[in-house]
């Protein structure tokens, strides 16, 4: 059994499976918080459309393993996004029973970034 193949495998499962609740929570519940957000910041309330490729197409494809690196790459950019839109203020801050506030953001946007530099293994559509 080939050990590494495996554990890139999970790591997808876990970045890709867990970020697509988020994306389905959004097309039930709409983005229009994240609008709102971006209007504050003076960008255009039409960017946060991207939050449908970066939380629902992205872990699709990074669940089947069809360009890993390259999907990995755009949550890397949606999770950016979203630190420094809805994040930025609790950097130094605990949530709840003294975890850090920014745990579920930064799981997913290392789990990204450790996907962009290993690649989907060999259990994949297409191997990277």
């Amino acid at each position: 059994m080939d050990f590494e193949s495996v554990g890139k495998f999970l790591l997808r499962l876990m970045v890709g499976g867990l970020l697509l609740f988020h994306g389905v929570d959004k097309i039930f519940h709409g983005i229009g918080f994240i609008e709102g957000m971006l209007k504050v910041r003076e960008f255009p309330a039409y960017i946060a459309n991207g939050v449908y490729i970066g939380e629902i197409l992205a872990p699709i494809l990074l669940l089947l393993g069809w360009r890993s690196r390259w999907w990995a790459g755009v949550i890397v950019l949606n999770m950016l996004a979203a630190l420094y839109l809805a994040h930025s203020r609790a950097l130094f801050t605990l949530g709840t029973h003294g975890s850090w506030s920014l745990e579920t953001p930064m799981m997913f946007l290392l789990g990204a970034l450790a996907i962009l530099f290993l690649g989907s293994g060999k259990y994949a559509i297409a191997r990277d």
